[in-house]
């Protein structure tokens, strides 16, 4: 039974009439076409536009609604926001997607086609913006009102395309044909300056107000997208900002012939929001990361205090009536800033100024990894934001002063905001510890590490700050859209309840040894791995089986990660198979997606590697089909929605205690992939829900990690096995048009193995093994599946959001 069967929203059949004509009536109105020569892209922009008139009724009223109930509201304040396409989940979540459907058929138009004609929006680069994303929609399917604030990148992180097996990177251009779902508010403008001097006596006496003189302005505007909750019962507001000079063109200077000179100031603005993280190996990088922090936070502060003071005309309450949320440390500069407009621009009190600021902020940390906590020089603050600079010294004495009599006082080097050691540096990770009243981790082992590690010294101080909140998905996006056969079969087998309560899937667990079960799970699974077969052979020209084992290891190229273990380990399975040609091997397709970071040689390097053993072994006669290696470029949102649901094995295998959550581990679980993966992040409570028979885990604890750095060690040897996989890597058989391209990894490997690839590479192969061993007993595997799936309810964001809601907002949900 297919998913249609059961409603899941507003819409009904007497939609589809009203419907044909408004998606006629935009596409020659709006989109400015005839219909008979309109393109599928015309017709996708007259479908959005049609669906966002629905959508904005429900926005305004929401909006309405929450003012009038003078309602607390939330502001997630984050760099990065993937939403993904959201023609076809926006039509899911207000119930009109089979109205659309038989709409558009009317008009001789296909409703799929259309959803492969719409961008993906380039604002994020992984996890992060995805979690924002399932954030969003999970406030409003709670009727929580919020507003997400980021930045409108023009070019977002960049297009990943692979040339002879390296990474290139070119601009993202997912504008270039406009964007149907925003508004631009160009009423909706708030100054932000850079540099110049201050007049005044630190902020902390008060005795006369501070007077920041700007030498450069920038001028920052919205562009409103609203964000549709579940059955369409709220609507929310994610507010883009984009950077634009206060004039446009020196005219003057124009006019003296310097036709480039003249648009300086235009270019230098603009460049804050073309391209989510510009690499920072050089000043001019670092400057221009900092300068998209400190827009785009003090452009939502500014909104947000405007829209408060507006509405309840007092600063006083804005705890009471605000919660502002940092997506890990990027927004950090909204501590000072906040005081700055308090202080400065609404004259409080220091005292008072600082009370507000830490009830209404809070602080979520996504990494231990020390370059993502991220620290700027002291001389780069005070060239760039000289009153924030004063601001953080005024915090960071305040700060230790207050620390100066108690007895479990730890080294003041080790709770200050500045590090003194070498060129003197701002830690914002610090700041936004001190600055907020509560700081949460994102899995049970990630917080429990962010007490023991980078924060233990805070800690220490403040033993109450810290809580955990382990991150969460939206089934909506992962499951609904994504799987809808999967969640047809759902419906059917458990009932339609699953489709509102995510714990309804925990009924699925009494029928895991149900054969009828398993061949209608198989079915549906199999048909998610032939279209994922189709898009492979499109893409790429290679041929994949739908009945093999579809291994996938889809996330960000970094070596915490660890993708260098997984073809390590894919080439000594290639080894085995050439020396054992007549075993019963399990077909196998490896498959990588992911990007590196345009500075980050080595995992480019990783890439390279991938592809050159791609070249090999899918060439290669004698593997006879049974193991193929791909790498699918660009991954995104929609090609992940292709892949997850038809994957058979998640590859979930970080350095432990480096991985601080996962979300692409509870995406592949709730879709029905056993996960194989270390004692790392969000895996830990994986395994607690779906039991240790219904996973595949390996390898050396967070703490034996810890302890096999703390002495220096590498492994004292190799198996033979590995020492086969390094010797081919390193004699060139894999790169023969430049034999000692790998020799430097390979060596760096052996010397000192910072994130255990040779340490965890027997464990590695050896559960590898055990995996085959699982699919070959088609029962055992299938049972492990259900119970995957079934256990997965608890892994919901609407679960996340709700503690959020009830432990560091104070606000209630629906």
């Amino acid at each position: 039974m297919d998913m249609t069967d059961y409603p899941i929203g507003l819409g009904a059949a007497d939609d589809v009439e009203p419907l044909r004509r408004v998606i006629v009536e935009k596409l020659t109105y709006a989109a400015g076409r005839d219909p008979l020569i309109a393109s599928d892209r015309d017709w996708f922009v007259a479908a959005a536009l049609a669906l966002r008139d629905r959508i904005v009724d429900r926005w305004l009223s929401s909006t309405r609604s929450d003012n009038a109930a003078h309602r607390k509201r939330v502001y997630y304040l984050s760099l990065e926001f993937l939403p993904g396409r959201m023609l076809l989940d926006s039509l899911n979540n207000v119930g009109l997607t089979e109205p659309m459907r038989l709409a558009l058929a009317e008009c001789g138009v296909d409703l799929e086609r259309l959803r492969a004609a719409e961008a993906d929006p380039a604002l994020g680069n992984g996890g992060l913006g995805r979690l924002a994303a399932c954030f969003m929609e999970s406030m409003a399917s709670l009727g929580i009102p919020a507003h997400g604030f980021g930045i409108r990148y023009n070019h977002g992180l960049f297009q990943q395309i692979i040339r002879d097996g390296w990474q290139h990177e070119y601009p993202e251009n997912w504008l270039s044909f406009g964007n149907p779902w925003e508004f631009e508010r160009p009423d909706i403008a708030y100054k932000i300056g850079f540099g110049g001097s201050v007049d005044g006596p630190p902020s902390i006496d008060n005795t006369s107000p501070a007077v920041w003189h700007p030498e450069e302005t920038v001028i920052a505007v919205a562009y409103d997208t609203p964000v549709i909750g579940w059955r369409g019962r709220h609507a929310n507001t994610l507010r883009l900002w984009s950077a634009r000079a206060p004039d446009p063109l020196a005219l003057e200077m124009f006019n003296r012939g310097d036709h480039v000179g003249a648009l300086g100031a235009r270019s230098r603005a603009n460049a804050i929001s073309q391209i989510l993280y510009p690499s920072d190996e050089t000043p001019a990088g670092q400057e221009l990361r900092l300068r998209q922090e400190y827009f785009f936070s003090s452009a939502s502060l500014q909104d947000l205090l405007h829209r408060h003071i507006r509405q309840y005309g007092d600063l006083h309450n804005l705890a009471d009536k605000c919660a502002i949320q940092l997506n890990d440390t990027h927004p950090a500069i909204v501590v000072a800033e906040l005081m700055r407009l308090l202080v400065d621009e609404h004259g409080l009190k220091w005292a008072e100024a600082w009370r507000i600021t830490t009830a209404t902020i809070s602080y979520t940390n996504h990494t231990l990894l020390p370059e993502a906590l991220e620290s700027w020089p002291v001389p780069l603050m005070e060239r760039l934001l000289p009153r924030h600079m004063q601001i953080i010294f005024d915090i960071n004495k305040q700060h230790l002063d207050a620390l100066a009599n108690r007895p479990d006082m730890p080294p003041l080097s080790a709770v200050s905001l500045i590090d003194e050691h070498g060129e003197r540096r701002v830690r914002m990770g610090t700041l936004a510890f001190v600055g907020s009243h509560k700081v949460n981790g994102v899995s049970a082992l990630h917080t429990e590490l962010m007490r023991r590690t980078v924060f233990q010294s805070l800690h220490q101080l403040y033993p109450d700050r810290i809580v955990n909140k382990t991150n969460g998905i939206t089934f909506r996006r992962w499951l609904y859209t994504a799987n809808p056969g999967l969640t047809g079969l759902l419906c059917d087998a458990i009932g339609p309840a699953v489709m509102d309560d995510p714990m309804a899937l925990e009924r699925l667990a009494p029928m895991a040894d149900d054969a009828a079960l398993h061949e209608r799970l198989i079915a549906v699974k199999r048909s998610n791995k032939t279209a994922l077969a189709a898009l492979v052979a499109e893409r790429l020209d290679i041929r994949i089986d739908p009945d093999a084992l579809i291994d996938v290891h889809i996330k960000r190229i970094h070596e915490y990660k660890r993708q260098l273990l997984n073809i390590l380990q894919t080439i000594a399975l290639y080894h085995a198979m050439r020396a054992h040609p007549t075993w019963d091997w399990v077909p196998r397709v490896k498959l990588f997606a992911g990007r590196a970071a345009a500075s980050y040689k080595r995992a480019k390097l990783i890439i390279k590697l991938i592809h050159d053993v791609a070249r090999v072994v899918n060439h290669d006669p004698a593997v006879r089909d049974r193991l193929k290696v791909v790498f699918m470029a660009d991954y995104n949102v929609s090609l992940a929605e292709v892949i997850i649901p038809a994957a058979d094995l998640s590859e979930q295998i970080s350095t432990a205690g480096m991985e601080a959550s996962g979300t692409g581990n509870m995406k592949l679980a709730l879709n029905g992939a056993l996960t194989i993966g270390t004692l790392d992040g969000a895996n830990l409570e994986i395994l607690e829900r779906v039991g240790p028979d219904n996973m595949f885990t390996f390898g050396l604890t967070a703490e034996q990690v810890a302890e096999r750095r703390r002495r220096h060690g590498a492994p004292a040897s190799v198996s033979p096995a590995l020492q086969e996989v390094l010797d081919t890597i390193g004699m060139g058989v894999f790169s023969p048009d430049e034999r000692d391209r790998y020799r430097d990894l390979v060596a760096d490997l052996v010397a000192g193995d910072w994130f255990m690839v040779t340490a965890d590479f027997d464990a590695y192969a050896e559960t590898q093994r055990a995996v085959a061993d699982r699919w070959r007993d088609r029962h055992a595997w299938w049972r492990s599946s259900v119970l995957n799936t079934a256990h997965m309810g608890w892994f919901s964001s609407d679960r996340s959001i709700r503690e959020y809601a009830a432990d560091i907002w104070g606000v209630p949900t629906a």
